[in-house]
């Protein structure tokens, strides 16, 4: 279901995003399904199976209220978010970057461009936001970031046009997938490994058990609808005995870590990709 575009307008993600799908796609080929003419993206994040895939047909939701507004300036107004971007460009720097991070005021193409901006120049690109939901990751140590990648969020904008894009919890999958013909691709937060693995500051909220529970009830209630879902997570026990349960596919896929304190815990992780059919 790939639309054809030419090679020098090829999209892929416009945000460095912790634990983005871009490198393991080639892995998830084989085991994505073949036919489908729907396609949702519940935990929407940096979206590279998105672009990789370019459905003609899509939902795009995510709970991050600020990412989805950067999808829709993007999508609806990309011109204009080009232009604030360049001034950021242009301003960047230490007192510069610590002031756009402490204001997060504004309309929704400012909130736009201040996103992509801090997500440029923030350390490692993380999103991170502390119990008040505010963005607290320090500057990053780059010599020229891409802060405006011009020809990328043109890209972008063209492949999300015909797609719908919404601030909406996992749960709301359930009123669009409805069958045989709908391709639900979820990309939750991870469930840690160990107990210093923990990253569940994507939103104030964490992402519990309970959490991972209620979207493995999600999928189990789509697969009997007939949709077509594919879930990937941690390679964890815990992980791997909720989907037993429901008698889903489970394979494993070879992930390099690139996020950790320690160094030495940097490389090839193994990582599960699930199935329901």
């Amino acid at each position: 279901m790939v639309s054809e575009i030419s090679k020098e307008t090829c999209p892929r993600p416009f945000l460095k995003w912790a634990g983005g799908k871009g490198r393991l796609i080639q892995q998830y080929i084989p085991y994505l399904p073949k036919n489908y003419q729907n396609y949702y993206e519940p935990f929407l994040g940096g979206g590279a199976l998105f672009f990789y895939l370019r459905p003609q047909r899509a939902i795009l939701t995510d709970i991050n209220a600020e990412l989805i507004t950067v999808y829709r300036c993007v999508r609806d107004h990309v011109e204009e978010l080009i232009l604030l971007l360049k001034e950021h460009k242009l301003r960047h720097g230490k007192d510069y970057y610590y002031s756009i991070r402490a204001n997060s005021s504004g309309n929704d193409l400012e909130k736009a461009a201040r996103f992509i901006y801090l997500n440029k120049t923030c350390y490692n690109g993380l999103y991170r936001v502390n119990s008040q939901g505010k963005f607290n990751v320090p500057l990053g140590k780059y010599t020229n970031p891409n802060i405006c990648p011009e020809d990328l969020l043109r890209a972008a904008s063209a492949t999300l046009t015909t797609s719908k894009i919404k601030q909406a919890d996992f749960t709301d999958i359930l009123n669009y997938a409805t069958g045989s013909e709908d391709f639900v691709f979820c990309d939750p937060p991870y469930h840690p490994v160990s107990s210093t693995s923990y990253f569940t500051s994507y939103h104030q909220s964490s992402f519990s058990e309970k959490e991972q529970e209620k979207l493995r009830n999600i999928c189990a209630e789509l697969a009997s609808r007939g949709v077509k879902v594919v879930i990937c997570n941690s390679d964890a026990d815990f992980i791997r005995n909720l989907y037993k349960e429901i008698e889903f596919k489970i394979y494993i896929i070879e992930a390099a870590r690139s996020i950790n304190s320690n160094i030495q815990k940097r490389g090839m992780v193994k990582e599960l990709l699930i199935t329901s059919y």
